[in-house]
Parts: structure tokens; C-alpha cells; sequence
């Protein structure tokens, strides 16, 4: 029996999937694709650029958030909105197979993102419009909690499935042991036309020369190792055995100078300039050492296929170190893909030790391979298909409320001047400038270590990462952070609620900030220690959550008055913008310092916010109970 049209709905019915709803395409645009665009190959450089222009449209809501006051209903927009994002997600799904896939999915991305910020605008105003505001108040810490359920399900469960799927549609795992032996001389490195592979017409494979890789501890001329490597990196860039995906070149590969006539403008003058003076200074590297004539001995593995792959095909081979003493570094090949033009050309992986190193060790490597894009484009088929279940859902069950109208008073108002006189009233407000400051600069060490943290714990450890597989970070960041971060969110919303917001603003804020560190600590020490992995994001997640509670309840205060869901937008639009600009610049930043001193510097980015806080205004009873 179909529902009637009724003013007042219970708000256990619709709360809790609209705010569901809400939270999964913001995950989705501004976290998941991190990960995705990592799994698949593009360079941080390009990820954290591409993606943190993702967040313009929360930037720019504020310009079209009073058209959803002023033109049809908060209802219309809900439901118009989930359609335009099942179609966004579903486009992103269809596009990941393709050649030029980048492009393509940033735009169904950037389709998701409008589409998601005009939801969260109709929502919030539905939200006020439909509820008393006792039920407001009463609400709002259920509203949070399925918000964070959708992180946990966006940026957790899903990228769990991702990972299951790309594991369950790869190929077999190769590990390969690499030892030390004080008791041999330094061996002659085998020839690529020495490496023989036993191809076969049945099932597929990863090959791998020699089974196991015993090396020297005693070192070897510095020129001799520099030309091993050489080697090692044209071979591979020959046969495309590195090939990368990304919009920009020097974000393809950080590392390989472009000749001036590829550089643009802005490479030669200004970013290429800063780049070589921040890397002088404040690079992993910055300490001069004194030159060595010898070097860590090192040896190589080859990589092949068993049998060609079908055509347009492409494997994609993930190569690093598993376990082991962590002497031993993969210098070169970390990353191989064979299609159906070098599949029987041998890859290089070029593994060296420390030269230090004068005792017998090991160390275990392993090459993973999975259908990465056939992974991906499963999972977002099934969100995509999510959002037209919740827009048939939301098309019954969401409310009438009689104030869900649109505001233009008569025939004769004129909607630019309503625009501008809701947009105006909102830039002045007293002291809004500080206002302004605050809000961009709260989380402007967040704003760059959200962008880096998934890429930090899934990049290899010989690049300074933790070298987690994606089902990993989709437990850790996704299930286990998330869970923190929910705990946190509603332990700082239960405690503002008691003492109101000025009493814990500077805990909120130190809350929010301090616990960064806890990646100065995984950069450095590169811990295998699962349990310790989770148990740090698990705390700084934790610390973020309950620190956030401050920033949105702030919002809300500075939103207060007539047209406050315009003005909330207008809000959360600059809230978007604190967290673009510094996010647009993170990858770049990382690439030249690398993730040690990067996570320095957002710790050091955190002290603006505690310097404002003492500034701003806030009145001692709002937030408390009535």
C-alpha cells in the first residue's frame, strides 16, 4: 500500500539514510579516488592536484546554495540530485577500463561533486525545515553517526571489496627471498640475453629469475652500481615497462628532468625554481655526505610473463619489499606493466643493500598483480546502483513539510537581487574577516594530510611508504580510523553539549593537530607492526574527530540568522576552499622532500590555528543543553 503525502514523518524513517546518503559521494570523490588513482598507477604529484580540485564545488556552493532556497523544493533537489549521482558513479565505473580513463573519470567525478554539493545543501535545509528543533538537537548526533557510517562504508568496506577483488582477479603472488653471504666476492650481474624463461600456453603467470637472490656484503664501485641502475631504468622505460597515467609530465615522474622546450611557463619560471630550492633545503637528502668511492653491492630480478595477454590487456605488477631487514632497498621496479607488446621482455628490478651492512641477513620481497581497473570498476558499479535504491527509497519516505517551499515572495522579485542580498548579508557579519581566517586556516595541516596518508601507507617502503596492500588500507584508514573518528566526533558532540563550545574549543583544537605526529613516527621507524599501524591512525583519527567537532559547531554559530541554510553553505564552501588549496600542493610538496620531512612541515602547518583561536569570538553558552 503506497504511502500517503504526510507533513510530518517519523525521523528514524528518513534521517539517517539521507544523511547515509549524504556522506558516501563526498568519501567517494575526495578519499576513495586517492586510493583508486594510486592503485592504478598515477603519480601523488597528479593525485593530489586533480583530486583536491574535486573539492571546488563545496567551494562554490555558496553561489548557487540560494537558488535552492529560491527555486523549488529541498525535496526536488534531494531526489534530483541522488539520480545525478548513481549516473556520476556509474560513469566513473564504466570510464576506469579505458584508455584515457584519468580524464574521463575525473569528469564523472566532477559530475558526483556538483551533484553532491547541491545535495548537501537541500538536505541540511531539509533537515531544519522538517524537524522542531528539539528533534534537531536531538538528531544531530544520529545524523553524525550515519554520516561517519557512510566514511566507513565509502572509504572501509568498499575499498576492502576493491582489494578482495583485486587479489581474487589477479594473479599469483611471487615472493622471492634476498639474502646476504659474507662469504662470497662480489658477482658479476647476469646479462639480460643469460635470463631464460619457460613460456607456456596455459594458465597465466608471473615469471621470475633467479628463485632466490644471494648477494656480497662486499661493496661495489660506486660507478659500477650507478650503471647497473642506469641500465635498469632505461631498460624498463624502453619496453614501457614503467608507464605511468596522469594529466601533467613532471607528475608522471618526478625524478626525470623535462628538456626546457617540454616545460611550460610556470615549470620554468616558478614551480621548477621553487621545487630545486625547497628540495636544497628542506629534501630527505639536504645533508651533504661525504662522497664514497664504493656502494651497497646490489643484484637484479627479472620479471615476464607466462603467455601473452589478450589484446589492450594490461598486467600490472606491484614489486616490493614484504618483510625482512630493512638494509635491503628495491632501488628500481617497483612497478611493471606488461600488455601484449612486452610480456616475454624481461622487467628489472634492481635490489641493493646497505653498505654498512656486513652480516648475513634477509629480506622477502613479493610481486602482487590483479585486475586493478576490472576491481574497481565492480565496486563503483555497486555504489552507483546504491543511489538509485536510495533515490526510490527517499522518493516515499522523505517528509511534505510545509515549509518546504521555494522563497521568492511575489512575481515581481527580481532572483539575482534575492541571491545577492542572502550572499551579502552572510560577508557582513562582524568581524568577518576573522571569521573567514578561521575557517581556512583550522585544518590547514589536515588539508594537506588527508591527500597524503592513503598514498603514504600503500607506496612501497623503498619509497617511503608502509607498503600496505589495498584490503589493508581499507581496514586501517577505512574501518578501523573511521570507527576512531566516529568516537571521537560523538564524544566531542556529548561533551560541547555539556560545557558548550568555548570551554573545549582549545582541547578541540589541540585535538585536532597534535596527534599528526603520529606520521612523523610511521615515516621514520617505517613499522611492518600491523597492530601499531592501526593503533596510530587509529589515534589521530580519533583526535581529528573529536578536534572537528569544534569546527562544525563554529560553523554553525557563525551561520546563526535569517537565511542560515544559505549562509551554512556559504560556510561549508569556504571550509572547502581551506581544505583545496593546501590539498592541490601536498603531492608536489611530498615529491621533492619526500614523506618524512612532509609530515614535519604539516605538523609545523598546524600553529596558525592555535594563534587565531585566541582571537576569535565565541558566546560561553552557546552549544550547551537548554
Amino acid at each position: 500500500m503506497p504511502l500517503k503525502k504526510s507533513e510530518k514523518r517519523n525521523p528514524w524513517y528518513w534521517v539517517p539514510s539521507l544523511y547515509f546518503a549524504e556522506g558516501i559521494p563526498y568519501t567517494l570523490v575526495i578519499i576513495v579516488s586517492v586510493i583508486m588513482y594510486k592503485r592504478l598507477g598515477v603519480s601523488n604529484t597528479d593525485i593530489a592536484l586533480y583530486t583536491s580540485w574535486l573539492y571546488l564545488p563545496w567551494v562554490i556552493k555558496p553561489l548557487w546554495s540560494p537558488f535552492i532556497d529560491i527555486f523549488k523544493t529541498k525535496r526536488f533537489w534531494i531526489l534530483t540530485m541522488q539520480f545525478f549521482i548513481g549516473a556520476g558513479l556509474a560513469g566513473v565505473a564504466f570510464t576506469i577500463p579505458t584508455s584515457s580513463f584519468f580524464q574521463y573519470t575525473l569528469a564523472f567525478f566532477w559530475l558526483t561533486a556538483f551533484s553532491s554539493a547541491t545535495h548537501d545543501i537541500a538536505a541540511d535545509g531539509f533537515y531544519m525545515l522538517a524537524l522542531s528543533e528539539h528533534d534537531q538537537s536531538w538528531f544531530v548526533g544520529i545524523r553524525s553517526t550515519f554520516y561517519r557510517f557512510a566514511f566507513i562504508t565509502g572509504q572501509g568496506l568498499l575499498v576492502i571489496l576493491a582489494g578482495h577483488l583485486e587479489s581474487s582477479t589477479g594473479l599469483k603472488n611471487l615472493e622471492i627471498e634476498v639474502l646476504t653471504n659474507t662469504n662470497i666476492k662480489t658477482r658479476q650481474i647476469i646479462s639480460i640475453e643469460d635470463v631464460k624463461f619457460e613460456y607456456s600456453q596455459g594458465e597465466q603467470s608471473i615469471l621470475k629469475f633467479p628463485e632466490k637472490l644471494i648477494l656480497s656484503t662486499e661493496n661495489l664501485p660506486r660507478p659500477v652500481a650507478d650503471s647497473i641502475i642506469s641500465f635498469a631504468k632505461n631498460w624498463n622505460s624502453k619496453y614501457n615497462f614503467n608507464e605511468s597515467y596522469g594529466i601533467s609530465k613532471a607528475g608522471a615522474d618526478n625524478k626525470k628532468e623535462l628538456a626546457s622546450n617540454d616545460k611550460s611557463w610556470w615549470q620554468r619560471n616558478v614551480s621548477g625554481k621553487l621545487a630545486k630550492i625547497i628540495k636544497k633545503y628542506f629534501g630527505q637528502n639536504a645533508v651533504v655526505k661525504p662522497f664514497s668511492k664504493y656502494s651497497g653491492n646490489l643484484g637484479v630480478v627479472y620479471f615476464s610473463l607466462a603467455k601473452r595477454p589478450l589484446k589492450n590487456q594490461k598486467v600490472v605488477v606491484n614489486f616490493g619489499r614484504e618483510s625482512g631487514d630493512q638494509s635491503f632497498t628495491l632501488v628500481e621496479g617497483s612497478r611493471f606493466v606488461f600488455n601484449n607488446s612486452n610480456w616475454n621482455k624481461p622487467a628489472m628490478a634492481v635490489i641493493q643493500i646497505d653498505p654498512k651492512l656486513k652480516t648475513e641477513s634477509s629480506a622477502v620481497f613479493q610481486a602482487r598483480s590483479g585486475n586493478i581497473p576490472l576491481a574497481w570498476m565492480i565496486t563503483f558499479v555497486i555504489v552507483g546502483a546504491m543511489f538509485f535504491f536510495f533515490l526510490i527509497y527517499h522518493k516515499f519516505i522523505l517528509p511534505y513539510p510545509s515549509a518546504d517551499k521555494k522563497t521568492v515572495s511575489d512575481n515581481n522579485t527580481s532572483l539575482t537581487k534575492e541571491f545577492f542580498v542572502i550572499f551579502l548579508k552572510f560577508f557582513k557579519k562582524k568581524n568577518i574577516g576573522l571569521i573567514i581566517s578561521y575557517i581556512l586556516i583550522y585544518r590547514l595541516g589536515e588539508a594537506q594530510l588527508v591527500k597524503l596518508a592513503a598514498p603514504f601507507l600503500l607506496d612501497a617502503q623503498e619509497v617511503g611508504g608502509l607498503g600496505l596492500t589495498t584490503g589493508q588500507i581499507g581496514f586501517v584508514y577505512g574501518t578501523i580510523g573511521i570507527i576512531a573518528l566516529t568516537i571521537g566526533g560523538l564524544l566531542g558532540g556529548f561533551l560541547a553539549a555539556k560545557h558548550g563550545l568555548k570551554y573545549w574549543i582549545w582541547y578541540m583544537v589541540a585535538a585536532i593537530n597534535i596527534p599528526d605526529a603520529v606520521y612523523i613516527y610511521l615515516s621514520y621507524t617505517q613499522t611492518t607492526n600491523f597492530f601499531l599501524i592501526n593503533l596510530m591512525v587509529a589515534l589521530e583519527q580519533f583526535g581529528y574527530g573529536f578536534g572537528f567537532t569544534a569546527y562544525m559547531l563554529y560553523l554553525i554559530y557563525v551561520s546563526e540568522g535569517d537565511n542560515k541554510t544559505a549562509h551554512f553553505a556559504i560556510a561549508t564552501g569556504l571550509m572547502a576552499l581551506g581544505m583545496m588549496l593546501p590539498g592541490m600542493i601536498s603531492g608536489w610538496l611530498q615529491e621533492i622532500i619526500g614523506y618524512q620531512h612532509f609530515f614535519i612541515w604539516v605538523l609545523l602547518a598546524t600553529i596558525p590555528a592555535f594563534i587565531l583561536t585566541k582571537f576569535i569570538h565565541i558566546d560561553p553558552e552557546f552549544g550547551k543543553k537548554n
